[in-house]
């Protein structure tokens, strides 16, 4: 009976009529919108997050703490509870990150932590991850915004910022950060530390001059197609080029093994 089943079940679905181009484009349209309304979402709990923490709103309602009112008001864990004020903490430092570049009083609603000004099409997990490095990811979207604010070559509107915004917390979170190394104790390991030192700060100029011909947000292959002239007018290599810009980016000198370093 169970094997009849389901072969019936199967029957059923192969009977189904072929899914037309039309229908096809109208579903993927609603599963669009729905992720859209997700990511928004994130950013509106994260400004509620933040308000109630930051009001101490367990108090009045007789908790003892943030992770026992969440527990007690929503059935969350503890463990849930502290990930939402990560997502709330890290939109915050973006935010403010956004707020403070140059020329862009008008990209973004006038309040710079209202859940409209924290909305940057970004997941909840990909907040999550970069929470610890949420410095990292701020100094990053200060930088690249101000890079193409004074390159004047792309307008810093609203899309264009998302999409900085967006690539800033990509690089952040697939490079993570490397420990500290201790200084060589001979003195050769010590100047040839300095001398790669020297060569990755000035590499990290060069990948800024890029970053300004190519934004941030343009992939690879984009970027190749806009920097190949440039690299061949001041005669660099368009790899190193490309791994350069790549650095700038993320501050990783992973970026330049095989090409720079």
């Amino acid at each position: 009976m169970g094997e009849q089943h389901e072969d019936q079940e199967h029957g059923a679905e192969l009977a189904r009529p072929p899914l037309t181009t039309a229908r096809a484009r109208e579903m993927t349209a609603g599963l669009r919108a729905a992720m859209d309304d997700v990511r928004r979402s994130v950013a509106v709990l994260a400004a509620r997050v933040r308000d109630a923490h930051a009001a101490r709103v367990w108090l009045p309602l007789g908790h003892s703490s943030w992770e026992s009112y969440c527990a007690a008001e929503f059935g969350i864990s503890r463990a849930q509870a502290y990930r939402l004020l990560d997502v709330a903490r890290t939109l915050t430092a973006i935010g403010g990150a956004v707020a403070a570049g140059p020329g862009l009083s008008r990209t973004r609603d006038t309040d710079s932590e209202s859940p409209a000004a924290l909305d940057y099409g970004l997941s909840q997990r990909a907040l999550i991850d970069v929470s610890s490095r949420s410095v990292d990811v701020a100094e990053l979207i200060t930088r690249r915004l101000a890079t193409l604010a004074h390159s004047g070559l792309q307008a810093l509107d609203e899309p264009t910022v998302s999409a900085v915004v967006r690539q800033a917390v990509r690089d952040v979170r697939t490079a993570p950060s490397l420990p500290p190394a201790d200084a060589p104790a001979d003195p050769a390991l010590a100047e040839l530390r300095r001398v790669i030192d020297d060569l990755a700060a000035s590499t990290h100029q060069l990948g800024e001059l890029m970053l300004e011909v190519a934004p941030a947000y343009l992939s690879d292959t984009a970027a190749t197609d806009v920097l190949a002239p440039l690299c061949e007018e001041i005669g660099e290599n368009l790899e190193s080029g490309l791994a350069a810009r790549r650095y700038a980016m993320s501050g990783d000198r992973r970026a330049l093994y095989g090409t720079v370093l």
